[in-house]
């Protein structure tokens, strides 16, 4: 079974022209079938505080109010989705920008942490894999914006990390990689290779893993328990070999 490669980048690095032309590059010259999931981030924020509405977030999460929400559909599905498309295409890469209200791909229901009441946040209840699969299989490059379709009907606010981990999960042959500012994690100035979640919980307990780093790794441990092959956190510039692959016990090599 050929593996799929599951992307995610966040749209603070998506801020950047430079790194846009740099991950058009890459998807290029991939040679293996992906998807790419892509957040919001600042472009976002400055629709909102433009149209006089309040910026806040809970746990890395924006609480989304009807307006905002509005708001954010508009960015991430339109602005930011579209940019990707067209720079993809323009390279001669067949991509298709879609989110999760397109086929109903992303079904979800409201995301309550600790009983906090986020507005119209979301968590992915089903993915429709077959749907990607078949999108896979005609040699085209799914571009999803986080928003997912609620059992209400309405439109929700996902976390694109979320979002990457349901994908990859409901894949299943997949490699997840977490592109980031970084070029994985590292141990005294050096990138570790592969990590076991098991050495990945020894590491945030003795401090080696700190600060940032460890939402990071809890989203590439979350990524496996729901049935990625493999998880990468690299960036940009290690994509095809470098960066730190999470892997089961059972499959390290």
């Amino acid at each position: 079974m050929t593996m799929i490669s599951v992307m995610k980048v966040s749209g603070h690095e998506l801020d950047d022209p430079t790194f846009l032309d740099s991950l058009v590059v890459a998807l290029r010259d991939l040679q293996q079938p992906a998807v790419l999931v892509h957040g919001g981030g600042k472009e976002i924020s400055a629709a909102v505080e433009q149209a006089g509405l309040p910026v806040e977030f809970v746990d890395g999460l924006r609480v989304t109010s009807p307006a905002i929400m509005d708001i954010m559909q508009r960015v991430v599905c339109g602005t930011i989705n579209k940019r990707i498309v067209t720079a993809l295409v323009q390279a001669g890469v067949k991509a298709l920008g879609l989110s999760g209200l397109d086929l109903g791909l992303l079904r979800c229901e409201p995301y309550r942490p600790a009983g906090r009441d986020l507005g119209r946040v979301g968590t992915v209840t089903t993915v429709d894999g077959a749907a990607l699969r078949a999108l896979l299989d005609l040699g085209w490059l799914p571009v999803i914006a986080p928003v997912g379709l609620g059992i209400d009907g309405l439109s929700y606010n996902v976390n694109a990390d979320m979002v990457a981990e349901a994908i990859a999960g409901e894949l299943g042959s997949t490699e997840l990689v977490f592109i980031s500012n970084v070029p994985g994690v590292l141990v005294e100035g050096k990138v570790i290779p592969t990590l076991t979640p098991a050495a990945v919980e020894a590491y945030i307990a003795t401090g080696v893993i700190s600060g940032g780093m460890i939402p990071k790794v809890r989203s590439a441990l979350s990524a496996l328990n729901r049935g990625a092959a493999s998880v990468r956190i690299v960036s940009l510039a290690g994509l095809h070999n470098g960066g730190t692959r999470f892997v089961a016990a059972e499959r390290q090599e």
